[in-house]
């Protein structure tokens, strides 16, 4: 194919792909085929299932933790970051997030994505706005009672690196969350996390930069409506981030504080993953505004 063919080739493609934000806020939600695949495991604490869902067509999976009792539980949800597709588990490296807020009374849901066995179809590869609709899917739902145990009007999300991206988005499109834990999270502008994606997979992702019109990135990124905003953040990265650059959560906070918007913020003598005493920070600092937002 010469050169010039395969270019268009290769933006018709992204075009098809690219939801913007105002299109997001136009879909309806909550497809159905909701169950319960089985129970992985059952603690003193909490029992874990695996579930699944329509998002679609497709039925995407994830593990949810129950706390023990009738409930109603408040719900959060963690949104695990990048994992080579191919290489994902259903048990992510965010599990011991997930384990560590089912032990203190929240119901937890952990969604894979699309194209993350054994969940159906093809990752997303620059733009992870499908994954904002597997999530979306979701808590419709959880709304529609798929959790006898959990409270529908109390839900909160926790999202690490790519998820904190995600987070960002179906904070803008589902007002009534009633808050966002970003840790380690990517931009909410997408022409920066194109451009990160590329330098990570030496240009083999991220090819989106080149192809999109600059305006319909602008009206892709979480960061052009945060005016709109009315779920408050609580945000967290580490001082030595080498993966995720720790001036976009510093920026998030500025533009949030400037716009009045309820945030918090915490700098961390960590990378992208925290450990020790870092760690231990994070979680309680996590912790006390889940349960602040969630009471």
């Amino acid at each position: 194919m010469r050169p010039g063919l395969w270019l268009l080739f290769l933006l018709a493609q992204a075009l098809a792909q690219v939801l913007t934000l105002p299109e997001l806020r136009q879909r309806t939600y909550g497809e159905g085929g909701f169950r319960v695949e089985r129970v992985l495991e059952e603690g003193p604490r909490f029992t874990r299932v695996q579930f699944s869902h329509l998002s679609e067509g497709l039925r995407v999976h994830g593990f949810a933790n129950l706390p023990q009792g009738k409930g109603p539980f408040p719900v959060v949800v963690v949104l695990h970051g990048y994992v080579e597709p191919s290489r994902y588990r259903l048990l992510a490296y965010t599990t011991p997030y997930a384990d560590f807020l089912a032990e203190r009374g929240f119901l937890v849901l952990h969604p894979n994505y699309r194209g993350h066995p054994p969940s159906e179809g093809s990752p997303a590869r620059g733009l992870r706005h499908p994954y904002a609709v597997d999530v979306l899917n979701l808590l419709a739902e959880v709304r529609k009672g798929a959790f006898p145990q959990a409270d529908p009007a109390r839900i909160a999300l926790f999202g690490h690196s790519m998820g904190g991206g995600v987070a960002q988005l179906v904070s803008l499109v589902d007002p009534a969350l009633r808050g966002v834990v970003l840790y380690g999270s990517m931009s909410g502008d997408e022409r920066r996390n194109l451009e990160r994606i590329r330098y990570w997979s030496g240009g083999a992702r991220g090819g989106e930069l080149f192809t999109l019109p600059p305006e319909l990135l602008r009206r892709a990124s979480a960061w052009t409506y945060l005016a709109e905003l009315s779920v408050p953040f609580s945000v967290h990265h580490g001082l030595y981030d080498a993966e995720v650059p720790p001036e976009w959560s510093w920026e998030l906070c500025r533009r949030l504080k400037a716009l009045k918007k309820p945030v918090e913020c915490f700098r961390y003598p960590g990378g992208h993953l925290f450990r020790g005493t870092a760690d231990q920070a994070f979680r309680g600092r996590a912790l006390s505004f889940l349960l602040r937002v969630l009471r």
